[in-house]
Order: C-alpha cells, then structure tokens, then sequence
C-alpha cells in the first residue's frame, strides 16, 4: 500500500515540479567609462625655479596638490585635504590613505 501510494504521489508531482524553459535576457548597457562633458585626468603646471621645481596639480580648474621638489634635500607635497582651497598638508611621500573622491557637487 505503500509502495503504491508513492507511486502515485510521485507520478503527480513530477509534472508539477516541471518548470517551463527560461526566456534568454537581452545584455545589459555597457556603463559609461567617466562623466560626460568632464576632464578627468590633472593638469600638471611645472614652474622652475632657482632653488626649486614646483608642479601645481588642478582637476577642473581647482588646486588640490602641490609638489615642491627643492634643489638640495627630498620632494615634499602640500596637499588641500578637505577641498576648502587652502593646502594644509606636507608629506614627503604620497601614502596611501582614506579615498575621498568627489561623487556628487552641487
């Protein structure tokens, strides 16, 4: 009795269970590789001096490192750290720290 019951248990839900084949999606858009109508890379302005190189890095049009390479001793940066136009900190060399990119200005 079993035996028969299973049977038949099994035989009514296999074509329940069946699932109809899945239709192939369309690919997604490929993403835009940066903004539009932007300039993503710096630009670099190198000033020669008589006791120093300066380079002056901008990203549209705004100051945000400064590196100082001296004739005698090892090059330091001046970095604006908050984005308030004053640049506050001195390295001596670049360290990796917290990524603070800029997602959103209004």
């Amino acid at each position: 009795m079993r035996k028969l019951l299973s049977v038949i248990l099994l035989a009514t839900t296999l074509p329940l269970m069946a699932e109809p084949p899945l239709e192939a999606l369309p690919p997604p858009p490929l993403p835009q590789t940066g903004p539009v109508g932007e300039d993503m890379e710096p630009e670099v302005k190198i000033i020669k001096k008589d006791t120093a190189t300066i380079e002056e890095y901008r990203v549209n049009g705004v100051l945000y490192m400064v590196k100082i390479i001296p004739n005698i001793g090892p090059p330091y940066y001046l970095i604006d750290g908050d984005g308030d136009g004053y640049l506050e900190s001195r390295h001596n060399e670049l360290e990796p720290g917290v990524p603070q990119w800029m997602l959103y200005r209004w």
